[in-house]
């Protein structure tokens, strides 16, 4: 449980680097033009609001015919960006899980090294060394000698008879 939470502090805290690196490299300028686009589609839609409000009809009509119309168009974009978006954090999701998969691969490794080494202290533990006790004995040993007679043997020498080889040719082989 404290290793799990502490994969997952690890994982975030490497996240928050990651990001942080990408935004001061200038890489999240996306996130600042599309909050502009944000604040420009929150503008044109207060904008009919407020005409409405101020009795302009006629630029009421204009604008909520024109915001139908863009309406449409943004939320294609904004779908897809919401799905570009769930996509990256289905793999990011997909990555945490191989990586705890390994950390588990991992403590189940150790697990089973900590039972051999139990069980190797156990058997240690278990096996009990007798103390040898040798009598020493007072006086002089006697050794038995035994004579043993081995009868020489005369090997004769053959002498190698020499081999000679001709061949057909008359030439060395």
């Amino acid at each position: 449980m404290k290793s799990t939470q502490a994969w997952g502090w690890l994982a975030a805290g490497v996240l928050a680097l990651g990001l942080n690196g990408i935004y001061q490299d200038g890489g999240a300028e996306w996130v600042h033009r599309n909050v502009e686009g944000v604040i420009a589609r929150i503008a044109d839609r207060s904008g009919a609001v407020l005409a409405l409000a101020a009795g302009r009809v006629d630029w009421f009509a204009a604008k909520a015919g024109a915001l139908g119309a863009r309406n449409e168009a943004a939320s294609c974009r904004v779908a897809s960006a919401m799905a570009r978006f769930q996509t990256k954090i289905a793999r990011t999701q997909d990555g945490v899980a191989e990586f705890e998969a390994m950390s588990a691969r991992e403590e189940a490794a150790l697990a089973r090294l900590e039972a051999n080494r139990e069980r190797i202290e156990t058997e240690v533990a278990r096996v009990r060394f007798s103390p040898l006790a040798f009598n020493a004995v007072n006086g002089p040993v006697v050794c038995p000698r035994v004579r043993v007679n081995i009868p020489r043997v005369h090997v004769m020498r053959v002498p190698v008879p020499g081999v000679n080889f001709e061949s057909s040719s008359g030439g060395p082989i």
